[in-house]
């Protein structure tokens, strides 16, 4: 299938049927406890609220960059958060059809690798962050290594189907990293001072705890 035809398909009704299919199957999966087999519909009504504030601020853009990609206000933390809050395969799930959402609104596909790399992979990488789901700082860790996580999605997507775009002086690779983490980086570095100021943090402290009564 050409990038034409591809393209063309996540912008018609049967690709969009076919993203909320996966999107709904994500949530269903979301619903259901990893260790009973039980259904959490907490967990679920929190994710969605989640994948919901990512999808807003992420529409509040900063800064657009010129060959994609954009300074949000604070939307990785959203998905971050969410990790923080229900756990890693809960974070990445809820990122993944975050990503998926945006690939429903705001397609750009050429290869079936970059749609993974750029949409669900990228935003469901942001859910990484619970694997720092403990200690004083856990949270201000997870959102960097969340972020990194992202960051290498967009950094190999970029290295493998965005080299032809690197300007003089810049081969693919080098062209990758220093425009993803432009972006990406600048974001993460105004989150991180607002996630040191210690009214935020122990607002997330007494969410963690009430999410795991």
């Amino acid at each position: 299938m050409s990038p034409e035809q591809l393209q063309g398909f996540f912008e018609s009704i049967t690709g969009q049927i076919v993203t909320v299919c996966i999107i709904v199957a994500l949530f269903g999966a979301i619903l259901i406890s990893g260790k009973n087999k039980k259904t959490d519909t907490k967990a679920l009504v929190l994710s969605a609220i989640f994948v919901a504030l990512y999808l807003a601020l992420n529409q509040i853009t900063i800064f657009r960059m010129p060959q994609g990609g954009s300074i949000t206000a604070f939307s990785m933390l959203a998905i971050t958060a969410c990790s923080y809050l229900l756990g890693i395969r809960r974070g990445i799930m809820a990122g993944m059809c975050a990503g998926l959402v945006e690939l429903i609104f705001n397609p750009y596909v050429i290869h079936p690798i970059q749609l993974l790399l750029d949409y669900p992979l990228a935003v469901g990488a942001l859910g990484f962050a619970g694997l720092f789901h403990k200690g004083k700082h856990s949270l201000i860790t997870g959102y960097l290594f969340g972020a990194f996580c992202r960051y290498l999605c967009t950094f190999l997507s970029g290295v493998i189907f965005f080299g032809e775009y690197a300007p003089e002086g810049f081969n693919a690779f080098s062209w990758s990293l220093y425009y993803n983490i432009t972006y990406i980086g600048t974001e993460a570095v105004v989150t991180l001072v607002i996630l040191f100021l210690p009214p935020i943090r122990r607002t997330f402290e007494r969410l963690k705890t009430q999410v795991d009564n």
